[in-house]
């Protein structure tokens, strides 16, 4: 018998969590060889999640809460939910019901055929506002870049992997997950299935703001790569050769033509921009110090409250 352990971040997710589990619960029915468990982290979501999250494990014991204390975020969330597992596969989907979780067999079907170690799918068309589809260009872009990802994966919220690849990920204790990172930090042999998302089952928009599309931003761009660190070092001595290159101009200029005025324009021009760069390549290095700083404090990667049908081992 095969077990599917499958993970679901909540927030804001009174009128769809049941749905949700409904259909994973009618999906796996329909293949034999395979059982389940559910585990359901409220991340301590604003509305009524939670008790509707303890009648339905009241239920079904197959269905496990992890209640954290306080909100932690989707990737805290998601890492505290693979604490538990138990499954053979791991499958992740969201809470809003627009994971077409009837398609898991052709995740399945393609983990078990193409011998990959992770499978996600790739939509069609993103049903998302237009800041958050750019949010998660920006970070598809960052990925790519910093973290080798290959051109043709893109992870969306709607994937299975094998046991081993949760097993090292749970490894991961900093504060700052970024589950992309840490999965292409264990394995590169990632494989996408195309498919259709749907459309949220209620009203509430997506709890993934601005603020937390920027502050994911900024935690894939320092996590798993000093790559920044060296673009900085980079731009330092390109500017440094333009500056110099710069100065070589001016005195050229002044020797063969005494009566040309230095512009206070283009200095101040020159300044303010440097200064500026200068700034920014600061703020930089200061955000990896302050992570570092945080790390070394033991601040936690989660905190649970309390759980239902499961103990950890």
């Amino acid at each position: 018998m095969c077990l599917l352990s499958f993970v679901i971040p909540c927030y804001r997710s009174e009128n769809t969590i049941q749905l949700v589990i409904d259909e994973i619960i009618e999906t796996v029915k329909k293949r034999s060889g395979y059982d389940y468990e559910i585990i359901a982290v409220n991340d301590n979501s604003p509305d009524s999640v939670y008790e509707v999250l303890k009648r339905l494990a009241q239920k079904n014991d197959k269905i496990k809460i992890v209640n954290l204390a306080r909100n932690m975020g989707k990737h805290s969330a998601v890492m505290a939910g693979y604490f538990y597992v138990k499954g053979d596969y791991i499958v992740n989907l969201d809470d809003d019901y627009q994971s077409p979780t009837y398609e898991l067999w052709k995740l399945i079907d393609h983990l078990e055929k193409q011998v990959c170690d992770v499978v996600t799918a790739v939509y069609y068309q993103k049903r998302e506002r237009l800041y958050k589809r750019l949010g998660s260009d920006v970070n598809l872009w960052m990925t790519r870049v910093l973290l080798d990802k290959p051109e043709n994966i893109r992870m969306e919220n709607f994937s299975v992997m094998r046991r081993f690849v949760c097993n090292e990920i749970v490894k991961y204790t900093n504060p700052y997950p970024y589950l992309e990172g840490l999965i292409f930090r264990v394995t590169r042999n990632v494989q996408s299935v195309p498919m259709e998302q749907r459309d949220r089952a209620d009203e509430n928009t997506s709890g993934f703001t601005l603020k937390k599309s920027l502050a994911l931003f900024v935690n894939g761009l320092t996590a798993f790569s000093v790559k920044p660190l060296r673009i900085s070092a980079l731009l330092g001595v390109v500017f440094a050769i333009i500056g110099f290159l710069f100065g070589v101009y001016i005195v050229i200029r002044k020797i063969f033509d005494p009566s040309v005025m230095v512009g206070y324009s283009s200095i101040m021009a020159i300044i303010l921009f440097s200064s500026g760069l200068l700034m920014l390549l600061l703020g930089l290095i200061g955000e990896y110090l302050g992570r570092i700083y945080i790390c070394i404090n033991g601040s936690p990667q989660y905190v649970v409250k309390n759980t239902i049908n499961l103990k950890a081992e």
